[in-house]
């Protein structure tokens, strides 16, 4: 992931596949996705594990995770 990052020219310390779950969990939940159904699709078996990877009120505008497009 890393490799693919510099070669669209975004910062990649940061980046990688959990960075890109926090996204498109992120990206989901602001479209209005039930947080039930992005438990589900993650895997996890706890709801606070999900809880973790949405960064709705805690996203950082400079975060690699957040300049990615959809």
């Amino acid at each position: 992931m890393k490799r693919y990052g510099q070669h669209i020219g975004i910062g990649v310390d940061r980046f990688g596949p959990h960075a890109a779950l926090a996204t498109a969990a992120t990206h989901a939940l602001e479209q209005g996705a039930d947080i039930v159904k992005v438990q589900e699709w993650l895997g996890h078996t706890r709801i606070s594990t999900t809880r973790v990877y949405d960064h709705r009120k805690a996203r950082s505008e400079e975060s690699p995770a957040f300049k990615v497009n959809c």
